[in-house]
């Protein structure tokens, strides 16, 4: 199994935030989008969350970038690993 760490250090997410892990494989859509932006509402802007998908979020990136996020996505073998982060 990869570990969230190495998949946020293959990424351009700040290494020296705090960071909170949603791990939304098992729901299906619309849950995983809709969990995900109300995470990102209760955290503080300094906090990086991590979300652990069964595919890419694509309907999640506009969503994203309306609210000022910056995001990237890495595909592993087990999982899809969106880091969304404040510039």
């Amino acid at each position: 199994m990869t570990s969230h760490r190495s998949v946020v250090a293959r990424t351009d997410a700040p290494t020296d935030r705090p960071r909170t892990v949603l791990d939304v494989r098992s729901l299906g859509p619309p849950d995983p989008l809709q969990r995900t932006l109300e995470r990102l509402a209760e955290l503080p802007d300094e906090t990086v969350l991590v979300q652990r998908n069964d595919r890419a979020p694509q309907f999640l990136y506009p969503k994203l970038e309306d609210r000022g996020y910056a995001y990237e996505t890495v595909e592993t073998d087990e999982e899809v690993v969106t880091v969304v982060w404040r510039e």
